[in-house]
């Protein structure tokens, strides 16, 4: 079993920026697509960007294209999410995810992906 660990969520005002890291247990990280979802109180897992295994490809949710960069440091078993130009409407816990199978192509549904973090809070102030 994959542990996945979060990291850098907090609280910070409208316009500002935040990093998120994800350090993987797993010994096969590269190998992985892995990606990042957010989830407010009474609502369903939303994803917000996902990059494969070789770092070529990257898919963004629409509200965040252009604001947010994913990345990742596979010698590091670590996946990073860039968060600039902040919105309130960003408030949300995040969550780091892996991809249930290696070399797969990103996918944008949670059911796809079988290892979860336990998902750190970021708080955007207006």
């Amino acid at each position: 079993q994959v542990s996945l660990v979060e990291s850098g969520g907090g609280l910070v005002q409208a316009g500002e920026s935040l990093r998120l890291a994800c350090t993987s247990s797993g010994r096969s990280f590269s190998t992985y697509v892995v990606g990042w979802f957010r989830q407010t109180p009474g609502k369903q897992r939303q994803f917000v960007a996902a990059i494969n295994w070789n770092a070529r490809v990257a898919n963004y949710v629409d509200s965040v294209k252009g604001r947010f960069t994913i990345s990742r440091d596979n010698a590091n078993n670590t996946l990073y999410l860039q968060m600039n130009s902040l919105k309130v409407e960003d408030t949300a816990v995040y969550y780091c995810a892996q991809h249930s199978y290696p070399f797969g192509t990103i996918t944008r549904r949670s059911i796809d992906y079988g290892s979860w973090g336990q998902g750190t809070q970021v708080t955007v102030s207006a």
